[in-house]
């Protein structure tokens, strides 16, 4: 067959002379020509199909591949028939057009072709196939920063295609040049409509347009967090419940554009919702909270409000219609009076709820909080911080009149004094107290006869400045069954006051927390190896300057299952080292030697034997260990996370 010669400029060939017009050409062109067949073409222009080299001239064609100068339609109805997600991707890593292309085709428009299922059917081996649990969708994607962008999301939205689909996606900040808008949200939409949680933080770009398209493609959504998302109002809203009716989770922070239009149109029509969490929206009333709690009060389990302009009707609405709601957390929330407190007590609406939290609400006084007491008899988990007009009073009445009380935590509660926190231990059945800078509590003793609160496992009193001898030896008779004691912070207690309490405790302690305790000894450390060594698992030295080497033996001696030692800040050598290094008995997994100027490069081969068992060693601030040393242990402890 011939050969057709092209010419690729736009002059036309003449039959009958040359259209080269130097003879050196033409000479080189017919010593070819035993090899190449040459055709003239009366008048038409030329094409090239392929480069042909004479002598030192070369003819390329500079025409792009015929492929490319198909019409878009041509390549959407190509790319329509691939038949698997593997040769999308790979289509779509030709070049950004195609890549447009692609994710311009909704996953239904893939599958309504008979021709694709047929070869999808007859796809040969070497395919990866998907699986059932990929087909419903449960792959995750978390893009952050620099790394979310429209074109990372339309990668991910077709390499997701041809495994089951996206399940769940998280796009937490993005670049302020080069981030996530709409256009990137639009496809993920049309390539993974099996997307069930949508994770948005910090996204300035993305508004009503990309959301609505995730609603109107992605029916099967169930979690939708917006976290900082300015651009987005009550139309996407709006456009999620009229299209996504199975969503039980709805988590909404810092969206001023969000109001009370768009939660009435979930609490309308999104029947199935279980968990609301809406914080520092100020568009947010009372008619959009009580539209949410009055139409999903047979589900809604978990209800979050903070920094929200509601008032004593919301609390009210939460009273009375909550009656699944088992976890309720109530923040900042500076029109609610002491009366809608008192009102959510006493509608008796909240027979389930098990855990409740409020923090710098000016409505919690004595009064109210004694009616939530009476309101919820299932209460297992109670914390008050930053509610300034609690007593002790209203604190003791609280705890007798909730006989289900287990765990009760304050924080900055600072007209609760030890007079109170005694009350609660001596008046109720709790397992675990937690009291942290609490300022009104002041180190006096006690004279009035108390009750032992035997069901007590664990105390944590922190920061508390006011807390002292004679309070630790209130608690040391009281409680007698402590397993777990937190008392960081406590500068005031000393050897006499902590060792009454290592001696009453009968179960044994488990964990201890005793992180800036400055006055106590290796006295105390010595007595706790001794009476509890066989049970202690976790201790906490941070900063008790006057612990020694003493300690530490006594330690590596009696301790059998400790596995989490914070002797940072201390005054160990290199000795204490070698003493937990030679005890066979001890299985230590995390090691904190942080700021213990005494241990140096000696302690290299102890630290080595140690880090057999050891996965987390903190040596940040042992100023007398050399760079090079942390490299060997680097090197050698491969398994252990060394800080330094």
């Amino acid at each position: 067959m011939h050969a057709l010669v092209n010419f690729g400029g736009d002059d036309d060939f003449f039959s009958g002379s040359s259209f080269y017009t130097n003879s050196t050409y033409m000479d080189r062109l017919c010593s070819i020509s035993s090899q190449v067949d040459v055709y003239y073409p009366s008048r038409k222009r030329a094409r090239v199909s392929a480069p042909f080299i004479f002598g030192e001239a070369v003819f390329e064609q500079n025409k792009q591949p015929s492929i490319d100068v198909l019409p878009d339609e041509c390549l959407f109805e190509i790319f329509k028939r691939l038949p698997s997600g593997r040769e999308r991707s790979s289509c779509a890593c030709v070049s950004k057009h195609w890549l447009m292309l692609l994710i311009s085709i909704r996953k239904a428009e893939y599958e309504s072709l008979e021709a694709v299922k047929e070869n999808t059917n007859s796809v040969s081996d070497d395919v990866e196939m998907i699986s059932s649990d990929e087909d419903e969708g449960y792959l995750t994607r978390c893009l952050e920063g620099k790394k979310a962008t429209d074109m990372r999301l339309a990668a991910v939205a077709i390499g997701m295609s041809g495994h089951g689909g996206l399940g769940k996606l998280s796009i937490r900040g993005s670049s302020s040049s080069h981030g996530v808008t709409n256009f990137g949200l639009s496809a993920i939409a049309r390539g993974c409509p099996s997307l069930r949680a949508l994770s948005l933080w910090n996204v300035p770009h993305v508004g009503d347009e990309g959301l609505s398209e995730i609603a109107k493609e992605c029916h099967l959504l169930e979690k939708l967090d917006l976290f900082q998302c300015p651009s987005v109002s009550n139309k996407s809203l709006i456009s999620i419940a009229e299209n996504c009716p199975n969503l039980t989770s709805l988590c909404i922070e810092s969206c001023p554009k969000i109001g009370n239009e768009g939660l009435q149109a979930i609490g309308k029509v999104c029947l199935k919702l279980q968990s609301i969490s809406i914080k520092d929206c100020p568009l947010v009333g009372d008619h959009g909270v009580s539209s949410v709690l009055s139409s999903t009060s047979s589900i809604l389990s978990k209800v979050k409000f903070q920094g929200l302009n509601i008032t004593d009707i919301s609390l009210a609405v939460i009273g009375h219609y909550g009656k699944s709601v088992t976890n309720l957390m109530l923040s900042g929330l500076q029109n609610v009076s002491e009366k809608g407190f008192w009102v959510m007590g006493n509608t008796q609406g909240l027979q389930k709820l098990v855990s409740l939290t409020i923090t710098s609400c000016r409505g919690v006084t004595d009064l109210s909080l004694e009616a939530m007491g009476k309101g919820f008899p299932n209460l297992k988990r109670m914390c008050l911080r930053r509610c300034c007009f609690i007593s002790d009073s209203g604190l003791v009445a609280f705890a007798k009149s909730t006989g289900s009380l287990e765990c009760l935590q304050l924080e900055e509660c600072n007209r609760v004094t030890q007079f109170g926190f005694i009350g609660v231990l001596s008046g109720c059945l709790l397992k675990s107290l937690i009291i942290e800078k609490c300022m009104g509590i002041r180190d006096t003793s006690l004279e009035a006869p108390l009750s032992s609160c035997d069901s007590l496992k664990s105390l944590s009193i922190k920061n508390c400045p006011g807390f002292g001898t004679a309070s630790l030896a209130t608690v040391g008779k009281l409680c007698r069954q402590l397993q777990h004691v937190d008392l960081s912070g406590l500068c005031g207690i000393t050897d006499a006051s902590f060792l009454p309490l290592l001696e009453s405790c009968e179960a044994g302690l488990v964990k201890v927390n005793l992180s800036g305790c400055l006055n106590l000894t290796d006295e105390v450390v010595l007595a706790l190896t001794r009476l509890h060594g066989g049970t202690l698992e976790l201790l906490n030295l941070d900063g008790c300057r006057r612990i020694t080497d003493a300690s530490l033996v006594a330690i590596a001696d009696n301790c059998v299952f400790l596995s989490d030692l914070d002797v940072s800040r201390s005054a160990i050598t290199d000795s204490s080292v070698a003493a937990l290094s030679y005890a066979d008995q001890l299985n230590l997994q995390v090691l904190s030697l942080s700021g213990c100027s005494g241990v140096s490069n000696k302690s290299l081969p102890f630290l080595k034997k140690l880090g057999q068992t050891l996965l987390g060693l903190n040596l940040q601030h042992c100023n007398s260990i050399s760079s090079r040393t942390i490299e060997l242990l680097v090197e050698t402890l491969w398994k252990c996370d060394i800080l330094f």
